[in-house]
């Protein structure tokens, strides 16, 4: 009887775990895409590419085999201690496969002729450096800083607002026709439609005057000019809650001898905060030490009987 009662007692401590069934996870909350009041798929909000990848892959060497790894662009991640960092890939340039742009020698020789005399003239230096604009698809290409972009969208249009030189793009989705071809703008003339959830962005009608990109963490491809024939088609898919990938595919056949493509994440951050950016046409401070800069290697020479 005493052993009987000694066992009862001993079930009765078992922890209550023990007895009852395990409690399952709950379910994973699926992300579905939401949709703004006129029934755009919504990519609203604001969005950063603080991206350490390089722009291009390394160029292969005389022995066939990779040189030393291009060097990302670093100083992204300096002004962006809070904000998301997304993976670093081989390069942003995805097509050609060996993530190369094929320029053409024309488009070499034209950058190289601009960048070596930036000094006598403000009209061989970039339009970034100008304070006109990056241009397009420059202005998406991360730089060192301002990689904030805010997209807004009302009844036909979306609209993306870039931190650097603070321009709000406009791009209508209502099936409205394109320019006519006489009428050319610094950044084309941008006309958008949905294939599903992505929106798809073909630009044409540039001016000639702008270039491919213009930051110094695009490498080679910086200061390369962008013609008038350029073609530009860009993809924004919304993947989940914080990412929108990003795709944009240049054609411009003077410049480079096939169309090639970019791919980047861009990644939500609510908490990102969009400043003005002080930068006026002309960019006096910069034009007066560069140039002035120039003249003062002028008189120099001069002085020391150099031509």
């Amino acid at each position: 009887m005493i052993r009987a009662y000694i066992a009862l007692l001993l079930l009765a401590s078992l922890p209550l775990a023990a007895q009852t069934p395990a409690r399952t996870a709950p379910a994973t909350k699926t992300w579905k895409q939401g949709k703004t009041p006129d029934g755009q798929p919504d990519i609203q909000g604001v969005w950063v590419n603080f991206d350490s990848t390089p722009f291009e892959r390394a160029a292969a060497s005389a022995t066939g085999t990779s040189a030393a790894p291009a060097s990302g662009n670093q100083n992204a991640l300096l002004f962006a201690d809070r904000a998301p960092k997304v993976q670093q890939r081989p390069s942003m340039v995805v097509d050609p496969p060996d993530g190369r742009v094929p320029l053409t020698p024309w488009a070499e020789q034209q950058r190289d002729y601009d960048l070596s005399h930036v000094q006598d003239s403000w009209e061989y230096n970039t339009t970034w450096e100008r304070c006109i604009t990056r241009g397009i698809p420059a202005a998406i290409f991360p730089a060192g800083y301002n990689n904030g972009y805010q997209i807004l969208q009302t009844p036909g249009q979306v609209v993306i607002l870039y931190e650097m030189i603070h321009e709000a793009r406009i791009i209508p989705v209502d099936g409205r026709p394109h320019l006519p071809a006489a009428l050319r703008q610094w950044n084309g003339d941008p006309r958008g439609h949905w294939e599903g959830n992505t929106l798809v962005v073909e630009t044409t009608n540039f001016n000639g005057k702008g270039m491919i990109a213009t930051n110094a963490a695009s490498a080679r491809i910086r200061s390369v000019p962008e013609t008038e024939n350029a073609h530009i088609v860009e993809r924004f898919t919304r993947v989940d809650e914080n990412t929108i990938n990003y795709e944009v595919t240049i054609d411009d056949p003077k410049v480079a001898s096939a169309p090639w493509k970019v791919a980047m994440p861009l990644a939500r951050d609510d908490s990102y905060k969009i400043y003005e950016y002080m930068c006026h046409e002309a960019n006096r401070d910069y034009m007066e030490i560069t140039l002035g800069g120039g003249r003062l290697k002028e008189k120099t020479d001069a002085a020391a009987g150099r031509k």
